[in-house]
């Protein structure tokens, strides 16, 4: 828990004016999303809590072809990656 206390404070709070008990929890649900669903966790190989372990490209052809999309959230304070399909 005090690791999720920290990274929030870090990447969330530290870098947002809040303006009211209804827009944080708001930012904290925004935040608390992104942590389990897209931010990538060293401990589980790049995965986030809530999401698989991805396969590796190693098609040297499909590498050079990425198509790498990404989602701005909070008014950009986090941002989400993914591969464009």
């Amino acid at each position: 828990m005090e690791r999720w206390v920290q990274s929030c404070r870090h990447v969330l709070l530290d870098r947002t004016l809040i303006w009211n008990e209804r827009h944080l929890r708001y930012a904290l649900r925004q935040y608390e999303q992104f942590y389990n669903a897209h931010r990538a966790h060293q401990a589980m190989m790049q995965a986030a809590p809530l999401r698989a372990v991805p396969t590796p490209i190693t098609d040297r052809g499909r590498i050079a072809r990425l198509d790498i999309r990404r989602r701005d959230r909070l008014g950009g304070v986090l941002h989400e990656y993914q591969h464009a399909a």
